[in-house]
């Protein structure tokens, strides 16, 4: 399956998602599960995803590459492995699970 994000096409195809122009395979990689909910996940029609990653990747690249940094600047939440608020910095492991959380709203 292919999708557009700002602009960007990815491949699902295959299960695990890269950027249609640059598809190249990860040595050494490690597979994490990103979780989107809300909004997002309607935008991507996607609820998880697993992804490979190389190792050292940071929870900022991943943003990076899907180009999430405008909805995290206005509130977009982001939970490694169940702890929410994590440093955007955190190096990712093997078998992590990211959740990328909407604000809350309404009254």
């Amino acid at each position: 399956m292919l999708f557009n994000l700002n602009n960007r096409w990815f491949d699902f195809r295959d299960t695990t998602p890269s950027v249609v122009d640059k598809q190249e395979p990860i040595q050494g990689a490690i597979k994490v599960k990103l979780l989107f909910f809300g909004p997002l996940a309607e935008k991507l029609n996607q609820r998880t995803i697993d992804l490979s990653l190389s190792y050292g990747t940071t929870i900022n690249q991943i943003i990076e590459r899907f180009e999430l940094s405008s909805m995290v600047s206005r509130g977009l939440v982001v939970a490694l492995d169940g702890e929410i608020g994590v440093d955007l910095n955190s190096k990712v492991s093997d078998s992590s699970e990211i959740a990328f959380l909407p604000p809350v709203s309404g009254g």
